[in-house]
């Protein structure tokens, strides 16, 4: 038998770290793996009424009801960092945007599939019921299989959905399409595409999704703490799972230890501010070389650890003939770095010295991988903290993921909570979006090549894939139209689609360009449950349902079973089982799974009726967690998960594949544009950053764009020195532009920004002034318009965000306004 629960009573002024130290002198007791529901008093005395639990990517809230409508989304006392965004969450039931019936676009409806394509976004709808909805989904995906097979219907649905273990709608759709019949499906994701492609090769495993060194140890023990691309301030504010906002304490500590902190970013980020932070600002997309000169410098002055190399690495010397120009009459020297870099030589001598003086932790983020050959920057980060060999030591080495779902907060001892399957027979490992079910895969931003290179044989990651004929394409939880780059060659291959069904919220522009569109609800008009923090998985909580569904919204759930229940497999869909009765059933597995951890979770009612989160500990060693540190203990006993079992610094597997655009080892290669690069004819480049007021495009269409919006467009960063040139005031409403595309944006003139660097946040709203021309002036700010869609290379064939470069001009004339976020007609 394990502990019973208990009731946790901390009052008002109870906070995380109390409860952590609480839980601490419990296990030094022999309490181990205590699960405790913890109250909300203060919420209660506070508003006067009890709010109804819930949690969604922005953390866990209570939702305060008056008369059937929610007026407020209060976060729960326990947030250590409440994010200024829930108000936003709140307005997505309500917004103007809400999608409110089933909608099918005229042309489709009145002439049959693929009619008039050149009209999608043009906002020409019919109103039908549900009935009719379902039939013509279920009618279509049934003749799209017959007439073109299989492989024609394309289950979309990347994109970061809601939080939920059963409302899982990307799940959902892949469930109803296994047991109709197959479909072709994607895999890898847009944020890592490539980093998690070439990290199995290099470190052995996905890792961009896996626990760093925590906080605490790093406050303990780092002495140096890198930022490398790499916000935790801005980005944490959200988790694929329920947000639990541990990077804020993890911040306040470094900043109380007095860590010494470097900010490597074309921006001058939250974090770097918070902290008082070091600000180097090289020129984008030259990180692999900033690394080598660095790396030059280390082996040159015999500042390397050669003895961490020879016993925890491999390739060293395969890679060493490139790093000192042997093998190409080009020596990497700091002197080589700057001229590709921006910074001066002796500042990347300086940076070699510091790194290697002090216990540093290399933090590196994501976005320096969505670039061309992306998969570089990962590969020679970790080559230069093998150099440095600090990779297992307190403080010290390399983190991934300290800018993603607070990462580097302490793992709790808490079981799994199970999702719905997707029905393919398949144990699912991981992530939903790595799902590999269906009759064919291809890499999940290569769909707009595949629309228009049918039958083309692609090379990704060793294998030829052929590309499928795709006819139908089917999307839930995910917003195309905002994440996909190169937005009209994306115009161009979507014409290629007979049928677009969407299921939505809110009229983003994927809806508008969608054939069928469903209105689904948000999570807070349904039932669920889920997990809090990616990392600390610190809580189960009651995703309960705030209100019932607007307008004529309907759950994925109920949508997915009526049309699996149109083609013969209904009650395979539910199994015959409501939405409480799943979510008591995943409860329940967890729960059979915490007594094998020594601990004993409440029965399900007690559970759900609490209007409580409940709580897991977290064990001395967890709280101190230094990644790595087994593995430089026995290198042997805890091997790595590449060929050699040690870190692959030049890798014999890619070296047999023969790409030309990813060799066997760590290399600086020129992208297809860059500021300053040998072909790039326009001046400033385009950082697509993670926007502060939102979640990639969710809460675009709600009231959180009033904190940020410009003369009602996307705001356009950029230096003072770049705006006096072209004789730009702070507010112009201005058009960017390349060979690919133009926006409106708003400008905001800072400091906070390199010259020759413009800041669009990614996930504005797509809004073409005319939709049925390709190119039309984007009049709100989707910066996907000016980004390239070309792969990072052949290896790991993922996207491009943050390669682009574009000019900059004052708008003249009479002003389009922006339609994107009101009904379409």
């Amino acid at each position: 038998m394990g502990i019973n629960a208990t009731m946790y009573s901390g009052g008002p002024s109870a906070s995380k770290r109390t409860f952590l130290k609480g839980t601490a002198a419990a296990m030094a007791l022999g309490f181990t793996g205590l699960p405790i529901l913890l109250r909300g008093a203060t919420t209660q005395a506070q508003s006067g009424q009890q709010g109804i639990l819930s949690g969604c990517h922005w953390g866990v809230f209570q939702g305060i009801v008056k008369d059937g409508r929610a007026v407020e989304f209060r976060p729960w006392q326990g947030d250590p960092a409440p994010s200024p965004q829930l108000p936003g969450v709140l307005d997505s039931l309500y917004s103007e945007s809400r999608i409110r019936y089933p909608m099918v676009r005229r042309a489709w409806l009145e002439k049959g599939p693929g009619a008039d394509p050149d009209g999608r976004g043009s906002g020409d709808f019919v109103r039908v019921s549900w009935d009719k909805a379902i039939d013509l989904v279920a009618l279509e995906i049934a003749r799209v299989r017959k007439e073109d097979g299989q492989q024609a219907v394309f289950a979309g649905s990347y994109g970061w959905k809601s939080p939920g273990k059963l409302h899982n709608c990307q799940t959902l759709l892949r469930r109803m399409l296994n047991l109709t019949g197959s479909y072709t499906n994607s895999t890898g994701d847009y944020s890592t595409g490539a980093a998690q492609v070439i990290l199995p090769y290099v470190s052995g495993s996905l890792e961009v999704y896996e626990q760093c060194t925590t906080w605490n140890n790093l406050a303990k023990n780092c002495e140096l703490m890198v930022f490398w691309g790499c916000n935790p301030l801005n980005n944490s504010q959200i988790s694929w799972q329920v947000a639990d906002h541990g990077a804020w304490p993890g911040v306040e500590a470094l900043k109380k230890a007095g860590t010494k902190v470097l900010c490597i970013d074309p921006v001058r980020t939250e974090t770097c501010m918070a902290l008082n932070g070091e600000w180097l600002a090289p020129n984008p997309q030259t990180d692999v070389a900033m690394m080598l000169g660095i790396a030059h410098t280390l082996y040159t002055e015999g500042l390397h650890d050669q003895k961490f190399l020879d016993r925890y690495t491999t390739g060293f010397d395969k890679f060493l003939p490139y790093l000192m120009g042997t093998s190409d009459n080009t020596p990497k020297t700091a002197e080589w770095a700057a001229q590709i870099c921006g910074l001066q030589a002796d500042t990347l001598r300086d940076l070699a010295h510091r790194f290697a003086k002090h216990r540093t932790m290399l933090a590196l983020g994501y976005s320096t991988q969505r670039q061309h050959h992306g998969e570089q920057i990962h590969w020679m980060l970790i080559t230069l903290a093998s150099m440095l060999g600090q990779i297992g030591l307190p403080g010290g080495g390399y983190g991934l993921s300290y800018h993603y779902a607070s990462g580097g907060a302490p793992t709790a001892t808490t079981p799994i909570l199970k999702s719905i399957d997707d029905a393919s027979g398949q144990k699912q490992e991981g992530a939903a979006w790595l799902a590999s079910s269906g009759a064919v895969s291809i890499p999940v931003s290569r769909l707009v090549e595949t629309l228009l290179n049918p039958g083309k044989t692609m090379q990704f990651n060793g294998n030829d894939i052929k590309l499928p004929v795709i006819k139908l394409a089917y999307w839930v939880g995910g917003n195309p139209f905002s994440h996909q780059q190169d937005r009209n060659e994306m115009l161009r291959a979507w014409r290629n689609l007979d049928t677009f069904i969407v299921h939505d919220v809110q009229w983003t522009a994927t809806a508008r360009h969608a054939d069928i569109v469903l209105p689904a609800t948000t999570s807070y008009e349904r039932n669920d449950i889920e997990q809090v923090g990616d990392y600390a998985l610190s809580h189960i909580v009651p995703m309960k349902k705030i209100v019932d569904p607007v307008f004529e919204a309907r759950n994925d759930f109920d949508i997915f079973a009526a049309i699996a229940a149109k083609l013969g497999k209904g009650y395979e869909f539910t199994q015959g089982r409501t939405e409480m009765d799943w979510v008591r059933g995943l409860y329940e597995a967890a729960k059979i799974e915490s007594r094998g951890m020594g601990m004993e979770m409440p029965v399900f009612d007690v559970f759900w009726n609490s209007n409580k989160p409940l709580a897991f500990p977290v064990s001395p060693a967890q709280v101190d967690f230094v990644r790595y540190a087994d593995y430089r203990a026995d290198p042997l006993l805890n091997a790595l998960g590449t060929a050699s079992g040690k870190f692959e610094l030049y890798s014999k597997a890619i070296e047999k594949y023969h790409y030309d655009d990813c060799p066997p080892h760590a290399t600086w290669m020129e992208p297809i544009e860059r500021v300053g690069g040998p072909t790039t004819k326009l001046p400033l480049h385009i950082a697509a950053n993670h926007p502060t007021m939102r979640l990639h495009s969710q809460l675009c269409g709600t009231v959180n764009r009033q904190h940020y919006a410009i003369a009602g467009r996307e705001p356009c960063w950029m230096n003072p020195a770049d705006a006096k040139a072209r004789g730009l005031s702070d507010g112009d409403v201005v058009r960017v532009f390349n060979q690919r595309g133009q926006i409106l944006a708003g400008l905001k003139i800072t400091e906070d920004i390199r010259p020759g660097v413009i800041r669009i946040n990614e996930g504005g709203w797509f809004d073409p002034m005319n939709p049925r021309e390709i190119g039309s002036l984007d009049c709100y700010g989707d910066v996907n318009n000016l980004t390239t869609g070309i792969a990072t290379s052949k290896l790991s064939q993922g996207n491009c965000g943050q390669t682009g470069v574009a000019e900059v001009e004052r708008f003249v004339g009479t002003l389009p306004p922006v339609t994107v976020f009101s009904q379409p007609t």
